[in-house]
């Protein structure tokens, strides 16, 4: 059996992290082959939204490749994604780019909050709720020289 390696991250998906905490924003639409008009429209408006609300400082937001949670000719709901070093990581889908941010904001408050970023379905906004995609255990990394974070 032949092992192929896949290849590394090229630059444009390279995602080098400068806050605590990441939002990631699909910007590719794999359906259509092209960009994606709402996750471009979303992470304007999400990244104004963090700062509006005075989370700029622990939270980047950014667009990222193809995060491949959304529905085939679904025309316009957008994949969002929250992540940070040792915390659980968060993937939320059917995101309507035209709906009031408010609750995205208050799950960035309440992933902020917490030390591992794990939380229930009953610690989520309620849209969030029933938009969950997944939720990523952080990551236990265990070498020959033990355990690393």
């Amino acid at each position: 059996m032949v092992k192929t390696q896949r290849p590394a991250a090229s630059p444009p998906y390279s995602v080098a992290q400068s806050a605590p905490h990441q939002v990631l924003v699909c910007k590719a639409c794999k359906h259509k082959g092209e960009a994606c008009k709402p996750g471009f429209d979303l992470l304007k408006r999400l990244r104004d939204a963090i700062s509006a609300a005075g989370l700029g400082e622990g939270f980047e937001v950014s667009g990222t490749a193809c995060l491949a949670g959304c529905v085939p000719d679904h025309g316009g709901p957008c994949v969002v994604g929250w992540r940070a070093t040792g915390k659980a990581t968060w993937l939320f889908g059917d995101i309507d780019p035209d709906q009031p941010l408010d609750e995205l904001i208050a799950f960035a408050r309440s992933y902020a909050a917490r030390d591992d970023g794990w939380m229930t379905g009953r610690d989520l906004p309620s849209r969030l709720c029933d938009t969950t995609l997944a939720r990523i255990p952080a990551a236990m990394i265990v070498t020959r020289e033990g355990a690393i974070q």
